[in-house]
């Protein structure tokens, strides 16, 4: 039984490590520019066994993004979306991003936007993907926004579409800029700016001070 079920396990645990070696890849060098030999290398299976399991490079450069983004953009944002006050819980994560950030970070980008504008032009399956992801993560803040607006806590002459596909950008954006610069001031300056837009969106807080 022990053997049956250790059997079991092996081709998923091959699967796992060519996805997250795959992953690795993809962020360092793009999609396109991502190596199949490099990914055997590092992890040493067969080129058959890569194929056996995804099919060809668009289905496990898919796959990464369906099993390891998805999950990482969902994670970031649950605290947000589920916290009792969503100012309070979009503020933490800016400034947990602030601090989680590291040099490679800064040098790679976000994975997520990465391939958003390396493949969204170019191949729909992965357009359609991403896209999905993002509708999500949109949904999400727009639900949050709204439900801080029911409980006070959000003004309410803000549009939570708009404020989301703002706060989306603004983040999305920020990481794009700092990759490019490869300035650690202004990544963390961005997230002090947005900060700043976020406590504007607090009922009690006067956001035009000459009305």
């Amino acid at each position: 039984m022990e053997s049956s079920q250790s059997s079991k396990r092996q081709p998923d645990q091959t699967r796992q490590r060519l996805l997250e070696s795959a992953f690795e890849e993809i962020h360092r060098n793009g999609f396109r520019g991502a190596s199949l030999e490099t990914i055997l290398k590092e992890t040493g299976v067969t080129k058959g066994a890569l194929y056996h399991h995804f099919g060809s490079k668009s289905k496990l450069g898919l796959a990464v993004i369906d099993e390891l983004i998805r999950p990482f953009v969902e994670e970031n944002w649950k605290p947000v979306l589920e916290a009792e006050n969503v100012i309070d819980g979009a503020i933490a994560l800016t400034r947990r991003l602030t601090h989680e950030r590291n040099d490679l970070a800064l040098q790679l980008g976000c994975p997520f936007n990465n391939l958003i504008q390396e493949m969204s032009p170019i191949d729909e399956d992965f357009r359609a993907l991403l896209n999905g992801i993002l509708q999500t993560w949109r949904k999400g803040v727009v639900d949050a926004m709204t439900l801080g607006q029911q409980r006070g806590q959000v003004r309410d002459d803000i549009d939570p579409v708009a404020t989301a596909d703002f706060l989306i950008s603004a983040i999305e954006g920020c990481v794009g800029l700092t990759k490019a610069s490869h300035s650690d001031a202004f990544y963390k300056n961005g997230m002090q700016g947005l900060e700043q837009f976020l406590e504007q969106l607090r009922p009690d807080r006067p956001h035009n001070e000459h009305d």
